[in-house]
């Protein structure tokens, strides 16, 4: 048998999909884009989109949910200067295409006109970091609630004060076809997969929540006995520390942040200040400030879409881009920021394979794929050992933070308190105040045990979710506020 290129095969795929059925070729895109360029424009694109997932949900022992849905249609944009005319249609026609195409080009200053030579085709340069799979497909319906039912009862095998065991199971393929103004065509095939666990464990009146999982861009098989049991524990855990966790110190004090996913913190109080939006704007904290020092020396961030199997990896960008990894902070000295197309442009800088967006029904904007610190030299333990008193988290909840300012609020969800380089108890209830940049200053110690978190973040932004990837290693920060409940 021969097989295509990799991304033959996927540009093949989407067309399948996406073009064919509806009587649609090549042509046709030319068509419409031409139609847009017919006006003075600074870009324009199309962004076709066929998803279809599925989620299980177990509770009480029992699968009570299940759902099955297909969303397709096409986005079409035009850029003029800062400004961004977008419409989109889940009827995918010549038609729906062309006035969607006459409307978004009325962007156009004083809807000029402009006399354009068609560009020649060109295959956008990709990545092959994940199989073209449907997930969905991977295993039948009854394998997907023994799945689930595995899950509940493992859980409650490992302790008797487990009281409530919910399980969830989502599937999704994704395939995406991109074709630019610059007769550039560019399409992905996504697979995307996540299991997760909350455990409710009781004892004497009291109840505490323990949660896990993970997942990424592959089949279902990849849940196999041997993760299935390090989410089980994980969430068992996390929800058994704390039962015993007493309320937590307040005050300004050395915090050890874990590995993993604590890396959350990273993505939201530093990652979001280095999108090139709010950069391009001035309104992040880290604006006009390349080739200064934002960090302590060590400090090294990333924002990496090219990490095969990943949740925030990418082929291709939804701009039609090749991901790339990216060196944002080196040895604590601002390098770059994250593009997408438009603010690459207006910044005089070139795209970094960030351009995304939620569905073919929102515009594209930079975010970040996987967000992660590199590692240092230091041992976990001697992190550890070397805090006098202070907070030792390891695992996150939710958080917010103020682009502007730099500000950041977030909850521990499994932290302890230490004394003289011993842990002593867990504590509940505990928030880290802070500043991003102010706090990277801050690093005196960088563990030599960085890890990715396990592939179950989303990041939201202007009101798009997308997969995201989070990781570090095991962190000291002095100087940290932390708001207690003691």
């Amino acid at each position: 048998m021969i097989s295509r290129e990799p991304t033959i095969e996927r540009l093949a795929t989407a067309q399948n999909l996406l073009l064919t059925p509806f009587g649609l070729d090549e042509s046709h895109l030319s068509r419409a884009l031409a139609e847009i360029k017919a006006h003075q424009v600074d870009d324009a694109d199309l962004y076709f989109q066929y998803t279809r997932s599925e989620g299980w949900s177990l509770e009480e022992g029992i699968v009570k949910t299940g759902s099955f849905s297909i969303d397709q249609g096409v986005g079409v944009r035009a850029v003029s200067g800062e400004k961004t005319a977008f419409a989109y249609s889940d009827d995918i026609s010549e038609a729906s295409l062309l006035d969607a195409a006459r409307t978004v080009r009325s962007i156009s200053s004083a809807g000029k006109t402009a006399r354009v030579k068609a560009p020649a085709r060109k295959i956008a340069g990709s990545r092959s970091l994940y199989n073209g799979i449907d997930p969905i497909s991977t295993l039948d319906s009854t394998a997907k609630v023994k799945l689930l039912e595995k899950v509940e009862q493992l859980a409650r095998s490992r302790d008797p004060r487990v009281a409530q065991v919910m399980a969830g199971l989502a599937s999704e393929y994704d395939v995406v076809l991109v074709a630019r103004a610059d007769g550039t065509l560019a399409a992905d095939v996504r697979p995307l997969v996540r299991l997760s666990v909350t455990v409710i464990a009781e004892q004497n009146g009291r109840r505490e929540v323990g949660s896990g999982g993970g997942g990424g861009r592959f089949g279902l098989a990849y849940f196999d006995d041997e993760h299935i049991a390090e989410y089980v524990d994980q969430a068992v855990k996390s929800a058994l520390t704390n039962l015993d966790s007493r309320p937590a110190p307040a005050g300004e004090m050395t915090v050890v942040l874990g590995p993993g996913w604590p890396g959350i913190l990273l993505h939201e109080a530093i990652g979001h200040g280095l999108e090139g939006d709010f950069n391009r704007k001035g309104s992040s904290a880290f604006s006009g400030r390349i080739g200064e020092r934002v960090a302590a020396k060590g400090v090294t961030v990333l924002d990496d879409g090219t990490i095969a199997d990943r949740r925030g990896s990418l082929n291709v960008d939804d701009e039609g881009n090749a991901t790339q990894r990216n060196v944002l902070i080196e040895d604590g000295i601002l390098k770059a920021y994250i593009q997408d197309s438009l603010n690459a442009r207006l910044m005089k800088a070139k795209p970094t394979g960030n351009g995304r967006r939620e569905s073919y029904a929102h515009a594209p904007m930079p975010r970040m794929t996987n967000t992660y610190m590199l590692g240092g030299g230091r041992e976990p333990g001697e992190i550890v050992a070397s805090i006098k008193k202070g907070l030792y988290a390891t695992n996150f909840g939710g958080g917010q933070v103020d682009i502007t300012s730099g500000k950041f609020v977030f909850s521990a969800s499994e932290a302890y308190w230490v004394e003289n380089g011993k842990i002593q108890y867990p504590v509940k209830g505990a928030t880290i105040v802070g500043n991003g940049p102010d706090a990277l200053t801050r690093v005196t110690m960088i563990g030599n045990d960085m890890a990715l978190d396990s592939g179950v973040g989303t990041c939201g932004k202007e009101g798009q979710s997308v997969p995201v990837g989070v990781g570090q290693p095991t962190l000291r920060i002095d100087g940290l506020t932390v708001g207690g409940t003691a």
